[in-house]
């Protein structure tokens, strides 16, 4: 279970059993349609769910929900997140400023504090699962997002190009480096649907992102999308409008995203034990610093012989 941080005293705390952050390595991939198609996902299998737009400079979750035009309201303590219609909380800067055309135009501090108060200051109550759609690239705000929120993994969306794939690795590492589980990759727009006959075909080495990208990382493909005309050229995605074939396609990255999360909050907790049992400070491992897995090529403790692959921890720490 993941709660707030710094939340006021008398407020009640936020609680997510799953938080799931949705990035990519460059924008233009399809990240936030991802992100919308995974909450729409999840609450069609009956999950109480939020999806927090942290992408500040970038916002464009309330306009794929046809939500822009709706404004956030506050109980006087917290902001209250503006309901989809699919029936989950929504909250994004768009849903903030009277101009969703108006630049955000702030430093980094001021980015990363609005994504932290997005969790802490915003009324999301008790929720199966959160879905972060997280800022691209690999700036301090995504640092932020990683590291502020309890984030329990996240899911890196490409497109099956190589120079895509390249810039998604340097995200994926980053991920690492902040201690953040990454669950796996979307492959996004690989193929094209046929509107007419309804028949897939290849826009890239269709592919490339799922096979070479993910499979030399060692993380699993989550979940596939063509590109699909009449959806782009609708521009908002309603659960109810969907094709049956993209249902079903959102369900199946639904059900590899969550069951990876599971995965991943086991290994959370058990290196929240494992620290606690070794007396660690801060969190960290009293032999080496690590955050609990030092199975994973960031960990620079001394016993550690340089392979991702060491068994049972590459330090010698047992994590």
């Amino acid at each position: 279970m993941n709660e707030d941080k710094g939340s006021a005293p008398d407020a009640v705390a936020n609680k997510a059993t799953y938080v799931i952050g949705v990035g990519s390595g460059k924008g233009g991939v399809g990240k936030s349609t991802s992100a919308v198609l995974l909450a729409q996902a999840c609450a069609a299998k009956g999950l109480k769910v939020g999806l927090l737009d942290a992408d500040i400079t970038g916002p464009s979750v309330p306009r794929l929900l046809g939500i822009e035009s709706f404004r956030a309201d506050s109980d006087g303590e917290r902001l209250l997140p503006v309901l989809a219609e699919e029936g989950f909380g929504v909250m994004s800067i768009n849903l903030l400023v009277e101009n969703e055309d108006a630049p955000v135009i702030w430093r980094g501090p001021l980015l990363s504090r609005a994504v932290e108060q997005f969790w802490t200051d915003t009324a999301w109550g008790e929720l199966d699962v959160l879905v972060v759609d997280l800022p691209p690239g690999t700036g301090d705000v995504l640092i932020t997002a990683l590291t502020a929120l309890p984030v329990t993994g996240v899911a890196f969306v490409a497109t099956p190009q190589d120079l895509v794939s390249m810039v998604v690795a340097k995200a994926v590492g980053m991920a690492h480096a902040a201690e953040a589980h990454v669950l796996g990759i979307v492959e996004n727009m690989g193929t094209i649907v046929c509107p007419d006959c309804g028949k897939e075909h290849p826009l890239f080495a269709a592919g490339e992102a799922g096979k070479a990208g993910a499979h030399r990382r060692g993380l699993p493909l989550l979940g596939r999308f063509p590109f699909r005309p009449e959806i782009a050229q609708r521009g908002v995605i309603r659960w109810a409008g969907l094709p049956e074939g993209l249902k079903a396609e959102a369900l199946a990255f639904a059900d590899a995203a969550l069951e990876a999360a599971k995965k991943a909050d086991a290994v959370i907790k058990t290196a929240k034990a494992n620290r606690a049992a070794s007396g660690g400070e801060d969190g960290k491992c009293e032999g080496c610093g690590c955050a609990g897995d030092c199975s994973d090529s960031g960990c620079a403790g001394e016993g550690r012989s340089g392979s991702s692959k060491e068994a049972a921890g590459g330090c010698g720490c047992g994590h």
